[in-house]
């Protein structure tokens, strides 16, 4: 009689000693300041406290928090009714004007600190929970062919992968595509930066089906002005997508 080795209990007691061994050579450290932590991939106490999350009250359209709890489900700010974003929702994990999220959305866009999109990632799907549930796909935005040519990956397609694995929804890298390398957006006004994204964007005509009818989540790491995340979604919106939502890891607050 041949017996059947456990292949489970054996797969995870080695999951369990290369993590004991992984320990041993690179002890836990914080994400952001390399203090000792408990595991790998986690905050400090100290830095989880100033990470700025972002947490209800906040607007349902732009998802920036406001400065009280006002008891009214579905209000949206001010800035929101006045400058009505192309997409429809956007959800972020900290505000961006926190020095430790600003710090690692740095990290991993200009220091190729890949290993951060995994918790970031996992931070991202939590954060944006109620718009994942109505994604059919999942679209980073995508890079410039230069620019990913230079920087070697880019940073809002290696989030979105952790967050496919995360909510289970697809992602699909090549629907959208960046045919226009802009200037940098540092320092331009709102409208400054609509003119230099016009045209910016546009869907491969072999992914068009994938997008037809369907709800599409936008990931990118950080949002300030939307101006590129509205210049994406008018891109997907154009090619047939029912509506189109927004997740960052981080977004900028000007009002609360």
């Amino acid at each position: 009689m041949q017996l059947a080795w456990p292949l489970p209990r054996f797969s995870n007691a080695a999951r369990r000693a290369g993590a004991y061994l992984l320990d041993l050579v690179y002890p836990p450290s914080c994400l952001v300041c390399r203090k000792a932590v408990a595991e790998h991939g986690a905050l400090c106490a100290e830095c989880w406290r100033e990470i700025a999350f972002i947490e209800r009250p906040f607007c349902e359209r732009l998802g920036t928090p406001f400065a009280q709890d006002l008891d009214q489900p579905g209000l949206i700010s001010p800035e929101a009714a006045a400058n009505p974003p192309v997409f429809r929702r956007a959800r972020a994990v900290a505000r961006y004007d926190s020095d430790k999220a600003r710090s690692l959305a740095h990290r991993l866009k200009y220091h190729d600190r890949l290993e951060l999109a995994g918790p970031m990632g996992r931070w991202m799907a939590r954060a944006g929970a109620d718009i994942l549930a109505d994604a059919d796909l999942l679209v980073p935005i995508p890079l410039h062919r230069l620019r990913l040519a230079a920087r070697r990956f880019n940073q809002s397609a290696e989030l979105a992968r952790v967050v496919s694995r995360e909510c289970g929804s697809p992602v699909e890298t090549q629907a959208l595509l960046r045919v226009k390398a802009t200037a940098p957006q540092v320092g331009l006004s709102r409208a400054q930066r609509a003119v230099n994204l016009s045209g910016a964007f546009r869907v491969d005509p072999e992914c068009a089906a994938l997008l037809d009818g369907r709800n599409v989540a936008l990931v990118d790491d950080v949002l300030t002005t939307g101006a590129t995340a509205n210049a994406a979604a008018r891109a997907l919106l154009r090619a047939g997508a029912a509506q189109v939502d927004l997740l960052v890891f981080a977004r900028a607050v000007t009002s609360a």
